[in-house]
């Protein structure tokens, strides 16, 4: 009876060590588990607030054509993009007139929740022999009906003429001593009311690349400073 007793004095006390092993594995991981679920809905929740932005300013080298492109990643507009090496293209967008990228502090003008002051630009290998203000001249000066309108800025808007494919757009033109002229095509009517930025002009830069810049049809009133603005940041950008 006592070796009876004794037997199952033991076989209890494994059962319940085991069983205290058990439950103390279960807390283990249940403890886990929260840690994790905690440090994922922080991520997560971070993520859904960056919405694809990033604040990150570490420097990017981006090579199109012959050209160098040192940009810090939260200049540049797409996830995918945000990498050193080789590309075809590259876009970016900037706050004017602070020709700065995201941030915390800029969230709401990145997503649009006040004024339009976002500009949109793109690198790519030029394909044109001239810019924008070069194909005035022998281009669009004969798509365009005169007379135009008095715009911003002491620029002129005209309208296409109906041969020209532009539809629902408008030339801005605007005289530059010495130079060819200001030239930038914008949407009109409804579409320009649901484009973030409805103007669009290019320029060359670098050694061979074509430099497209989108930004609101307010900026037209500034496009002196605008444009000299775009240019010297896609100067300091470029490094050959």
């Amino acid at each position: 009876m006592r070796q009876a007793a004794t037997a199952d004095a033991t076989e209890l006390t494994v059962v319940d060590s085991r069983l205290m092993k058990r439950v103390f594995y279960a807390f283990a991981a249940l403890a886990l588990l929260s840690v994790a679920i905690s440090l994922g809905g922080k991520w997560f929740g971070r993520s859904i607030a960056m919405a694809g932005y990033t604040d990150d300013t570490t420097l990017r080298h981006v090579v199109i054509g012959n050209t160098l492109i040192d940009v810090p990643a939260n200049f540049i507009r797409f996830e995918q993009a945000r990498r050193d090496g080789f590309a075809n293209r590259l876009d970016l967008y900037l706050r004017y007139p602070q020709m700065d990228g995201y941030s915390d502090a800029s969230r709401d003008d990145f997503n649009h929740a006040g004024a339009k002051n976002i500009v949109f630009l793109s690198f790519e290998q030029q394909i044109m022999s001239r810019d924008m203000s070069g194909r005035f001249g022998p281009i669009y000066s004969a798509l365009i009906a005169q007379p135009g309108a008095p715009g911003p800025g002491g620029t002129v808007l005209y309208d296409f003429n109906e041969k020209s494919g532009y539809l629902n757009e408008v030339l801005a033109v605007a005289d530059r001593p010495g130079k060819d002229p200001f030239v930038a095509r914008c949407l009109s009517g409804a579409s320009a009311e649901e484009s973030l930025a409805p103007c669009e002009r290019d320029i060359l830069v670098g050694d061979g690349l074509s430099l497209t810049y989108r930004f609101p049809r307010e900026f037209l009133g500034d496009w002196q400073r605008l444009d000299a603005a775009v240019a010297a940041e896609a100067g300091r950008m470029l490094k050959r």
